[in-house]
C-alpha cells in the first residue's frame, strides 16, 4: 500500500537520486530551479510517496514571490518537481502525490511549469493569467500554469521568495 509521508521524513540523498532518474543530472539549469534557487521547500505540502519502505516519488513545493510592475506582491507556490521512479510511472503515484500536496495548502495562489493537458484536466490549472508573468530563464508560455484565488494576473516578475527569519 503507498502511503504519503512529510518530506522531511526522506534521507536527502535519496530524494536527490530519484530526481535524477526523473530528470536527469542536468536538471540544474533548469528556470523551475533558479525559481527555488537558495530557499527550502515548504514543509507540509512536500511529500514521498513510499511502498514497503521504498521511495517510489516525490513533490516539493517551494515560496515564490510575484512583484508586479503595479508595485503588487504576491507569495505564491511553485509546484514541482512531482518525480515518480521510471518503473512505477504511469501507476497514478504523481496524480496521489499531487493530490495529496495541494490538499495540505491553503489561501495561497499556485503555479507551476507542466503539461496544460494533463495539470489543467485533472487539477484545475490554466495559462489563463499568466502571460505577462517574467521568470528568470526560459519557459514555454503555455507551460506557465497557475491556479487559486488572488492569481496575480498582469506584468510582473516571478522569484524566490526569501522570508527574513523572525
Amino acid at each position: 500500500m503507498i502511503e504519503l509521508i512529510g518530506l522531511e521524513q526522506v534521507e536527502n540523498g535519496a530524494v536527490e537520486q530519484l530526481l535524477d532518474r526523473a530528470f536527469g543530472t542536468d536538471r540544474h539549469g533548469r528556470t523551475a530551479y533558479r525559481l527555488r534557487a537558495g530557499v527550502p521547500a515548504l514543509l507540509g505540502p512536500s511529500l514521498a510517496a513510499v511502498e514497503d519502505g521504498a521511495l517510489l516519488g516525490t513533490i516539493q513545493l517551494w515560496p515564490v514571490l510575484f512583484s508586479g510592475d503595479d508595485g503588487r506582491r504576491v507569495p505564491m507556490a511553485l509546484v514541482g518537481p512531482v518525480a515518480v521512479v521510471p518503473e512505477r510511472q504511469r501507476d497514478g503515484i504523481g496524480r496521489l502525490l499531487v493530490a495529496g500536496a495541494l490538499a495540505r495548502v491553503s489561501g495561497i495562489p499556485l503555479m507551476l511549469i507542466g503539461d496544460p493537458e494533463y495539470y489543467g484536466r485533472f487539477f484545475g490549472f490554466s495559462a489563463q493569467d499568466t502571460a505577462g508573468w517574467r521568470l528568470p530563464g526560459p519557459v514555454e508560455r503555455r507551460r506557465l500554469l497557475a491556479k487559486g484565488e488572488g492569481v496575480p494576473a498582469g506584468d510582473g516578475s516571478i522569484g524566490p521568495h526569501v522570508c527574513a527569519a523572525g
